[in-house]
C-alpha cells in the first residue's frame, strides 16, 4: 500500500504552495524562473484553476500517516481530441524528499490518466541538469524525445530542457 494518496487541490493549500514557490532551493530543480508571487496572485491562480478544470487536473501529493500535504502533481492542458496532457511533479516539502513519494505520485497520476481520463499521451520537460527528475521519469516510461538547447534560465545560466513522454501502452511496462 502506499504511503500517500492524491486528492484535489484546495484553496486551504495555497498558503503552503506560496511556501513553496518563495523556496529559491526548490525552484532552482523547476523549469520557471523564480519570481515573488503574493497571496492574492495566488488566489487568482486557484480561481482560474476551478473554471478550468475540465482541462486542468491539480493535485495535492498527501502523506496517508498524517494527511499532511507535501507536494504537488499536475495533469495540464488536457487535450481531449489528441488524448493528451502535460504533466508536473514537486515534492515542496524538503522532509519528504528521497522517500519515494514522487515516484508513487507520479505513477498514480499516470494511472488516472491513463485508467480514469483514457489519456493516450503524457509528456513533461524537465532541465537537463535535474538528473534526479530525468532518472524518476525513465524509471516509470517517460522516453526522451530531443533535447531543447538553452531553453531555460536558471540563475543567469541558461539550462537545457528535455522533453519527455509516455504513451498510454508503455506503462504497463514499467509498473
Amino acid at each position: 500500500m502506499s504511503d500517500i494518496f492524491l486528492r484535489e487541490l484546495e484553496r486551504a493549500d495555497l498558503a503552503r504552495l506560496n511556501a513553496w514557490r518563495a523556496d529559491r532551493e526548490l525552484v532552482k530543480l523547476l523549469g520557471g524562473s523564480f519570481r515573488h508571487v503574493g497571496t492574492e496572485i495566488d488566489n487568482r491562480w486557484f480561481d482560474s484553476y476551478l473554471t478550468s478544470r475540465t482541462q486542468n487536473v491539480r493535485l495535492a501529493i498527501c502523506r496517508r500517516s498524517d494527511r499532511e500535504m507535501v507536494g504537488v502533481v499536475y495533469l495540464l492542458q488536457i487535450d481531449w481530441i489528441n488524448r493528451s496532457a502535460e504533466f508536473s511533479i514537486q515534492i515542496g516539502d524538503a522532509s519528504a524528499r528521497g522517500h519515494g513519494f514522487g515516484e508513487a505520485a507520479t505513477r498514480l497520476a499516470l494511472q488516472h490518466a491513463f485508467d480514469d481520463l483514457n489519456l493516450r499521451r503524457v509528456s513533461l520537460t524537465v532541465l537537463a541538469t535535474n538528473e534526479r527528475a530525468a532518472a524518476l521519469y525513465r524509471k516509470v516510461g517517460f522516453e526522451p524525445e530531443g533535447r531543447l538547447r538553452e531553453a531555460a534560465l536558471k540563475e543567469g545560466k541558461y539550462i537545457d530542457v528535455v522533453p519527455m513522454a509516455i504513451l498510454a501502452p508503455e506503462r504497463t511496462r514499467n509498473q
